[in-house]
């Protein structure tokens, strides 16, 4: 395994000085679109989360939208470990990479792979692997570990799983090799992200209920055939396994957190990004 995986975007996507992550985090959760308020993590928390549907744009646009998502996590408790799921933008390595690094490193300090987990989430896998370079330079996983980090320090272990490829196929494959290997683990799935790309706020919004009408209502088979609507939402196959993998543990129900765009934090509504954080939670 390669030792630690260096941050690709730090600097450009999040702030790469210590102090100022931490401040750029604390403002994501108090602002007007995100939670309101700095989160508590709850110890003893019910750990009802089986997942969670995160975007993973630049701070300054999703990050208060990802706050919801993180401030939900805090009071569900403490996971064990966090498989992150998100697309893979340069389309490098197989359908399903799995990270091959001992550590993911940001300006906030380290986090352990949990390798036990990666290696049984391959074993159920047939023909993926291990591919560090299909991680070298994404940014959609990297950008969900400073939350975790504000959150819990290096308490929590991960595993990175990036697709290049989307189909329902893999999707489903993956989805069932998750709920298979995360069953009576203290464990949580993030899935990676955005919703509609470059298109006027009116426009994307109307696209955006569809994806989220789909995620809604469980169903992986809508959310994977919406290509005749042009939506252009960037993670549908990470979201579909994560839903799979959520249902195969128990969790029944999915809620919207918050909804936004870029146009509602820079005031252009003439091309926006769509952003939504949903919580995958058992009964």
């Amino acid at each position: 395994m390669a030792a630690v995986r260096e941050p690709a975007v730090a600097g450009s996507f999040y702030a790469s000085a210590p102090a100022a992550l931490r401040s750029q985090l604390e403002r994501a959760f108090l602002s007007p679109l995100g939670p309101g308020r700095l989160p508590t993590v709850a110890s003893d928390g019910p750990r009802r989360l089986a997942g969670l549907v995160v975007p993973h744009a630049g701070y300054a646009y999703s990050g208060p939208v990802a706050a919801h998502a993180y401030a939900a996590l805090a009071a569900d408790g403490v996971p064990e470990v966090v498989v992150l799921v998100g697309p893979n933008h340069y389309g490098l390595g197989p359908a399903v990479a799995v990270s091959g690094a001992a550590a993911w490193r940001t300006p906030l300090g380290t986090l352990a792979v949990d390798s036990d987990l990666a290696a049984a989430i391959l074993a159920a896998l047939p023909a993926q692997g291990t591919a560090d370079f299909a991680h070298e330079r994404e940014h959609s996983l990297e950008v969900q570990l400073p939350f975790l980090q504000y959150l819990y320090g290096d308490a929590v272990r991960i595993v990175p799983i990036t697709m290049s490829e989307q189909s329902p196929a893999v999707a489903a494959s993956l989805g069932r090799a998750l709920g298979r290997t995360l069953a009576g683990r203290n464990a949580v799935v993030i899935a990676s992200t955005d919703l509609s790309h470059y298109e006027s706020q009116s426009s994307a919004e109307a696209k955006d209920r569809l994806v989220l009408k789909a995620i809604l209502e469980s169903d992986t088979d809508r959310l994977l055939s919406l290509a005749p609507y042009r939506v252009t939402a960037c993670g549908p196959g990470p979201v579909a396994a994560a839903l799979l993998a959520a249902r195969e543990l128990g969790a029944l129900r999915v809620d919207l957190l918050k909804y936004a765009t870029s146009g509602d934090v820079s005031g252009d509504t003439g091309s926006v990004v769509g952003y939504a954080a949903l919580a995958l939670s058992r009964p």
